[in-house]
């Protein structure tokens, strides 16, 4: 194990474009979706809704998070509805599936989406055996990373010791409360929506591109 991570017993990773590539354009089904509810629910056009859309991304982090705020929308209501898309643009990642597999300790993920969705994804690409847990939107009573508050609820849920734990995480910005909180960090850039926002060395601890190659490497073996 690289002796940079031989202390951690908590490994905590972000689902979407992290756990698989940002490449593969999953996020952007989801993407097409929350446009299209805007649009009903406006009714507006889907010029309207796109910068109604992207606004409440800028301004709350998500864009659940703005139109809750602004709308007062039923979130389970859009959750369902924004991912109810195939999945067939992701793969059963077999490096992945090994690499968590090897690490010590224990796996959760940590994710603005909700657990159905979450847990589909986890099939779909082959890991959903590997972890012991996950965290959603919900758990994190609605309040969407970087608030701070998930995070403090993730921790207390499952008495994780930041000191001795790890954030995986494509957006960058959602790697300052956990730094924050003692976390080790590691940002996956990939080429996520915004995911270099807010990018800043004192609060990211190492970058990587890709989570199954970073496993494979911090294990120091061919797994």
């Amino acid at each position: 194990m690289d002796p940079r991570f031989a202390h951690i017993r908590d490994w905590i990773f972000d689902l979407d474009n992290c756990l698989y590539p940002a490449s593969t354009g999953l996020f952007a089904l989801i993407d097409q979706r929350m446009g299209a509810y805007i649009q009903r629910l406006l009714d507006c056009d889907p010029t309207e809704a796109r910068r109604v859309q992207k606004a409440h991304f800028h301004a709350h982090g998500t864009t659940l998070a703005g139109l809750m705020a602004e709308h007062k929308i039923d979130p389970h209501h859009f959750l369902d509805d924004v991912h109810a898309i195939p999945l067939d643009r992701v793969a059963p990642d077999q490096r992945l599936a090994r690499g968590l597999g090897r690490l010590p300790g224990r796996k959760f993920v940590f994710t603005n989406g909700d657990a159905p969705y979450a847990r589909r994804v986890l099939e779909a690409i082959g890991v959903g055996d590997q972890f012991d847990d996950l965290h959603d939107i919900h758990a994190s009573e609605l309040k969407p990373k970087p608030d701070p508050h998930g995070y403090a609820l993730l921790c207390e849920r499952f008495g994780i010791e930041p000191n001795s734990a790890v954030l995986v995480e494509d957006m960058a910005q959602n790697l300052k409360p956990a730094k924050a909180l003692g976390m080790t960090t590691v940002w996956v850039d990939n080429g996520s929506e915004r995911g270099n926002h807010g990018a800043d060395a004192a609060f990211i601890d190492m970058t990587i591109a890709d989570v199954g190659e970073w496993l494979e490497a911090i294990l120091e073996e061919q797994i």
